[in-house]
C-alpha cells in the first residue's frame, strides 16, 4: 500500500511541476515574452588577479600632455588604433568607446581616467580595468603613467601567465616612450 501512496505523490508532483512550467510558458507568451533562456555566468571560479605599472618621465608640465593625449580617445594615436566614441560624451563617465570591445570610462580626475572592459557573453570575466594619468612631478616636467589590473587565471599555466604579462609590459611601455617621443620632440622620431 505504501508503494501504491508513494507513486502517486510522485505522479501527482510531476504532473504539477508540468503544469506549472506550462502556465509559465503560456503566461510568458501571452505577455508576448519568450521564457527566459538559461543564463551562462561569466564568473571566473578561481581568478588570478595581476596589477602591471608603468611610467616614464616627460619634459612637459601634466596639463600639455592632457591637452594632447587625455582625450577618451586620443589613445587612438599613441596605440596605432582607431577609437570611436559609440555612447556618451568623449570624457563624461559612462562614455563608450570602440577600444576592447567597448571600453565604458568609469572614472576620471583633471589628468586622469580609469576604464573598464565590459563582460562579454560567452567569455569568461576578466574584470580588465586600465588608467592612464598625466602626473605632474615639477612645473615643467610629469609622468605618464599607465596602470591596469585584469584577472589571467583562463590562461593555461603559469608561464603563459609570464608570458602575458611581459608581452602587455613591452607593449605599453612602447607606447608611452611613443608619447614621450612625440611631446619632446614634437612628433620627431615616431
Amino acid at each position: 500500500m505504501r508503494r501504491v501512496e508513494d507513486r502517486m505523490r510522485s505522479r501527482v508532483a510531476g504532473t504539477a511541476a508540468a503544469l506549472a512550467g506550462f502556465f509559465f510558458y503560456a503566461v510568458s507568451s501571452a505577455n508576448g515574452q519568450a521564457p527566459a533562456a538559461p543564463s551562462r555566468s561569466s564568473a571566473v571560479a578561481s581568478p588570478t588577479y595581476v596589477s602591471l605599472y608603468m611610467e616614464v618621465t616627460v619634459n612637459r608640465p601634466a596639463a600639455d600632455v592632457w591637452k594632447r593625449f587625455g582625450g577618451y580617445c586620443a589613445v587612438a594615436e599613441w596605440m596605432k588604433n582607431p577609437c570611436m566614441i559609440t555612447s556618451g560624451k568623449d570624457g563624461e563617465l559612462g562614455a563608450v568607446r570602440t577600444l576592447g570591445g567597448g571600453e565604458v570610462l568609469v572614472g576620471k580626475t583633471p589628468t586622469s581616467y580609469t576604464y573598464t572592459q565590459p563582460v562579454k557573453d560567452g567569455q569568461p570575466y576578466n574584470l580588465y580595468h586600465g588608467t592612464f594619468e598625466a602626473r605632474p612631478v615639477t612645473t615643467t616636467t610629469s609622468k605618464l603613467i599607465y596602470a591596469f589590473v585584469y584577472d589571467n587565471s583562463m590562461l593555461a599555466d603559469d608561464a603563459a601567465r609570464e608570458a602575458d604579462k611581459a608581452r602587455r609590459t613591452s607593449s605599453f611601455t612602447e607606447r608611452l616612450q611613443n608619447m614621450k617621443k612625440y611631446l619632446e620632440d614634437g612628433g620627431a622620431g615616431q
